[in-house]
């Protein structure tokens, strides 16, 4: 029997595997049953957050207020007694890193593209009055059309006096912070983030860490120095940027915008990075319920040129596609951020053309209609009736054998065509790294211990089937630990099989 807790998220969204977890928090797979869309859903216990409560709530309210293409999108809240669930945009791609981890490093120009969207994401928040403070590669998403959304913005900070009032708490990954931030120093926000953004660059470049050791007085030491070696593969230009992000002294430092329009940032593009939002808003105060969740996915799906329905067999006459699109329209966007050439909602849902093509399948009577405040509040009225009518209880069938896929960067290619002899040889391998396992099928749900018996790391590999061609893969999943301490592990795991 699920608990009061689950049984409110069950009303919404179809719960399936765990894809992450965090210190105090799991993520799970979901889906809206109204659209049908995938979601991610973060999951916390309030009793186990403790101290980090705060922290929780301070993420809950920044993504309120933070509205980006490259920024991780919140659709709803779900608070009960235990429990604290955000309802987060999905995205298939999985973390940058685990991309690193594929590509072992990435080129020039791949990396360009994917920072000019982290440079964009930045300058936008910035722009907001908020520093990241825990800028990384596990913090950026890879979403289904290749493009980065940043998250966890758990530690972020707004400084009730502007941007360049100084903050105190040192916090973040040791490996990415800023030397002002170990020595215990006042400092920027924005300032912070942009050393980051120069440990995160080199990433992409060189695949390992500029400043790095398992003793964290000596990593401390080589940040305070600002002192790394550039390997003989990046390019002169590439050396240039990095040094200017990463100056030991904060304001001899490039700023976000003058990286903008930074000559490593435009070869091969022909304007600068662009960094307004390029959502569409509108003046409601959204309360990131089953409402602002449906709107959200629906102009996900407009947006991505899937067709804009609910799902028939949950309608009803007061939840009609109609009803949700009259919600928006007339509404003028009020957010300074959003520049005039941004189109209002009625520009994406037109009143005409969406009821009569996009909205296949839903009724709408222009006599119905609904007039201003009360929309929303005959719309929920409606969903409330629909939530009787939910049964996600859909049962999965059992695989006798390992899954088939598509080939994706985290799956590791063998020469081999017997999935049986791959998986028992990891079996073979993974008791001599010390590593616990439970076996489900062809998945081997992970985990390492300190010498204390905590939980230091946890993964999952799964022995699959790639379409084309049709050979054994291995793929892996990070879920909770240190990231290059995984991927140094997974490495060691995998190269012990011939690949």
């Amino acid at each position: 029997m699920p608990s009061d807790s689950e049984t409110e998220l069950l009303k919404y969204y179809e719960v399936y595997e765990t894809i992450g977890s965090g210190g105090f928090a799991k993520v799970k797979l979901g889906r809206h049953i109204l659209t049908g869309e995938k979601v991610a859903i973060k999951i916390m216990v309030k009793k186990d957050l403790g101290d980090d409560l705060p922290r929780v709530k301070t993420e809950i309210e920044a993504m309120k207020n933070l509205s980006h293409q490259h920024v991780c999108r919140l659709y709803h809240v779900i608070e009960t007694h235990s429990k604290i669930y955000m309802v987060l945009e999905y995205c298939p791609g999985g973390e940058l890193f685990d991309y690193i981890i594929a590509k072992d490093r990435l080129s020039e120009e791949e990396t360009r593209m994917f920072f000019r969207q982290i440079v964009s994401a930045l300058a936008y928040v910035h722009s907001q009055g908020y520093a990241h403070r825990d800028l990384k590669p596990e913090n950026l998403l890879i979403d289904e059309d290749h493009n980065l959304k940043l998250i966890d913005f758990g530690l972020c900070a707004k400084p009730k006096g502007g941007l360049n009032y100084e903050l105190m708490t040192c916090c973040g990954s040791p490996a990415y912070a800023a030397p002002e931030l170990i020595q215990g120093k006042a400092y920027i926000g924005s300032e912070a983030d942009v050393w980051s953004m120069g440990v995160l660059l080199f990433a992409l470049l060189c695949g390992y860490l500029p400043f790095d050791d398992d003793n964290c007085m000596v990593l401390y030491r080589k940040i305070t120095r600002g002192k790394y070696d550039n390997p003989p593969w990046i390019s002169p230009a590439s050396v240039l940027l990095l040094n200017q992000m990463m100056q030991v002294e904060p304001k001899r430092r490039l700023s976000v915008w003058q990286m903008l329009d930074h000559p490593w940032m435009m070869k091969g593009y022909s304007s600068p990075v662009e960094w307004h939002s390029k959502h569409t808003c509108v003046s409601v105060q959204w309360k990131y319920d089953q409402t602002t969740a449906t709107y959200l996915l629906l102009l996900l799906k407009k947006q991505r040129g899937k067709p804009v329905r609910l799902r028939p067999e949950l309608m009803t006459p007061e939840i009609t596609c109609s009803a949700l699109l009259d919600s928006t329209v007339g509404h003028k966007c009020t957010h300074t951020h959003i520049s005039h050439t941004h189109q209002q909602p009625y520009n994406h849902f037109s009143s005409s053309r969406s009821r009569s093509l996009d909205m296949a399948g839903c009724q709408g009577d222009s006599a119905q209609k609904r007039k201003g405040g009360k929309v929303f509040g005959s719309l929920e009225r409606g969903i409330d009736k629909v939530i009787t009518m939910l049964t996600p209880n859909r049962k999965r069938g059992v695989r006798d054998g390992p899954r088939k896929i598509k080939a994706q960067y985290n799956v590791t290619l063998t020469s081999q065509t017997n999935a049986d002899q791959v998986l028992n040889h990891i079996l073979s391998i993974l008791p001599e790294k010390n590593v616990d396992f439970v076996q489900k099928g062809y998945t081997l749900k992970c985990k390492t211990h300190s010498d204390y018996g905590k939980v230091t790391l946890q993964f999952e590999l799964e022995v699959c089937i790639l379409q084309k061609p049709e050979v054994v893969g291995i793929r892996r999943q990070r879920l909770k630990g240190d990231a290059w301490v995984y991927k140094h592990l997974v490495e060691d795991i995998l190269s012990t099989y011939s690949v």
